[in-house]
């Protein structure tokens, strides 16, 4: 039984789980709004908002440790991003859910940057 086991597998292994939630972040990050299932979105929520909180001090490791996960251009996104939401102490996204897929039934949401 998973009792009080967070995250989710998607029924990939740790790497590609890793590459999922790089490459769903880094679309993110680029378009400011995706649309993916709702188990992604949630899953990809606080892995986002971790990632702007890091950039709201831009230090050299906190650059160094965004670049760990990301390209120098995305990385510039989110410093850009971390700016306006520099007096906001957290919750720098939405997720809105929208109707099932019409291919497999799949719960799908919208995962978007909050304006400020």
């Amino acid at each position: 039984m998973r009792h009080l086991k967070t995250g989710r597998k998607f029924g990939r292994v740790r790497n590609q789980r890793k590459a999922l939630l790089n490459g769903l972040a880094t679309a993110f990050f680029t378009h400011k709004k995706i649309k993916t299932t709702e188990a992604k979105a949630k899953e990809l929520r606080p892995f986002v908002e971790k990632c702007i909180t890091r950039a709201k001090r831009p230090t050299l490791a906190n650059q160094r440790g965004l670049l760990q996960h990301f390209s120098e251009p995305v990385v510039a996104h989110i410093l850009v991003e971390a700016h306006k939401h520099i007096n906001r102490a957290g919750g720098y996204t939405r997720i809105t859910k929208i109707g099932p897929r019409a291919s497999d039934n799949a719960r799908m949401a919208y995962i978007e940057m909050i304006q400020e």
